[in-house]
Parts: C-alpha cells; sequence; structure tokens
C-alpha cells in the first residue's frame, strides 16, 4: 500500500481538514496526530495518508502548500510509530473482547 506523510502547522488544521474530504482521499486510510505526541514539533501535526498510488499522488498535490512533506529515515520512523500505535490498540481490543 503506497502512504505519504506530512508536518503541518497545527493553525493551518481547518485546511487540513478540508483537503482530507477530497472525494479520492476521503477514501483511504488518514490519520492525523499532534506531533509532540510523538517526539515531534509543538504545534505541529502530522497528516499520514494511505491508499491507492493514485491517492498518494493526489494528497502530494494537495497537501504541500500546507506544509512539509517528510521523507528519508525521518518518514520511515514515523511511519513505524503510526503502525506500532494501530497495532497496539488492535492487540488492546482483541483483550477486552476475549473469554477467560
Amino acid at each position: 500500500m503506497a502512504w505519504t506523510l506530512y508536518a503541518i502547522p497545527a493553525t493551518k488544521r481547518t485546511e487540513l481538514d478540508a483537503v482530507l474530504k477530497d472525494d479520492l482521499l476521503a477514501r483511504q486510510s488518514q490519520k492525523v496526530r499532534d506531533a509532540a505526541a510523538v517526539g515531534g514539533p509543538t504545534g505541529s501535526v502530522y497528516a499520514l495518508l494511505e491508499g491507492s498510488a493514485d491517492a498518494v499522488r493526489r494528497a502530494d498535490e494537495l497537501l504541500p502548500p500546507l506544509g512539509a512533506k517528510l521523507r528519508g529515515a525521518e518518514a520511515e520512523a514515523l511511519y513505524r510509530k503510526f503502525k506500532e500505535e494501530e497495532e497496539s490498540a488492535s492487540a488492546g481490543m482483541g483483550l477486552f473482547f476475549t473469554e477467560d
């Protein structure tokens, strides 16, 4: 699955929300997290979009005016944190629904 990750100033959150409602982007997996919560700068959010290659290309057209695309080792490390968080949440829900 293709993905892209951006750092966006929190002051542009309303604009980010509007972009993420784009017809193509709205049908993809989206995660927006406070950057400080995962070791990033205060006053920023990270926006992760996962989905089709077309959707990632569309995100890469619409998101640059709002913030910076993260690349390389920094992007990979943050992507892993997002996935670990997702897996931890899934495991927790599994424990919640298991019977003794």
